[in-house]
């Protein structure tokens, strides 16, 4: 399937959403998570420490691109309702592989991507506050081509 992931193009067998250790994940990773578990064509694996979904048409692909930017974009609009703070997001993609492009474990290479947000506190009269927040509790996995 092919994959538009904000303007990045890749051919991918297969995509994964992980929702890592969830007794420790946030409210926003549980509910970026919980948004995808029921979307069309979306297939969930459970284990003791992690939850999968699996996305394998990019039919799928675009409606939780859409979803998760949906769920990021009202909890930003939280804030901007209080007035108080001002929140963003943004996606950092990751890739693990050596000349040959195999990753550090020897398998073909493929793309991690993670969500970073920023919260900034203050008002006019005092200086901003700003804070970046990984989400380390959610994430995404673009497949390399040929994985069976």
């Amino acid at each position: 399937m092919r994959v538009d992931f904000h303007g990045l193009t890749f051919e991918t067998p297969e995509v994964t959403f992980y929702l890592w250790s969830p007794w420790r994940a946030s409210a926003l990773e549980h509910r970026l998570f919980n948004t995808l578990a029921v979307l069309p064509g979306v297939q969930q694996e459970k284990q003791p420490d992690e939850t999968c979904l699996h996305l394998r048409d990019s039919k799928s692909w675009r409606v939780a691109l859409q979803a998760m930017s949906r769920v990021l974009k009202g909890w930003q609009e939280e804030a901007s309702e209080a007035g108080s703070e001002k929140r963003s997001w943004r996606w950092m993609l990751e890739a693990d592989l050596d000349a040959d492009g195999y990753d550090h474990a020897g398998e073909p290479a493929s793309v991690w991507g993670f969500l970073r947000v920023s919260v900034d506190r203050g008002s006019p009269d005092e200086p901003e506050k700003g804070e970046d927040i990984d989400l380390n509790g959610f994430g995404l996995l673009i497949w390399p081509q040929g994985r069976a």
